[in-house]
């Protein structure tokens, strides 16, 4: 159980510097992002550093405020 939270948190931590990235590349501050998706500045904060798991849901309203694919959030960074 131990290791499947370690790969848990390792993929919570790489997808948000995925998000991190892609928000640089786009100009945004984590606040910019937050207003553009609906959010709250402190949840792109929490998504970025890896410390929470959201849902699908906000996937979506991520995708569109950084002007990618879904798809092109789970891809490596060039």
């Amino acid at each position: 159980m131990a290791a499947r939270q370690g790969a848990r948190r390792e993929h919570l931590s790489a997808f948000g510097d995925r998000v991190r990235c892609l928000r640089e590349q786009a100009g945004l501050t984590q606040e910019a992002l937050a207003h553009k998706a609906g959010l709250h500045r402190a949840e792109i904060g929490f998504l970025e550093r890896g410390e929470r798991d959201f849902g699908l849901s906000i996937l979506w309203p991520l995708a569109d405020a950084l002007g990618v694919t879904v798809r092109d959030m789970f891809d490596e960074a060039p």
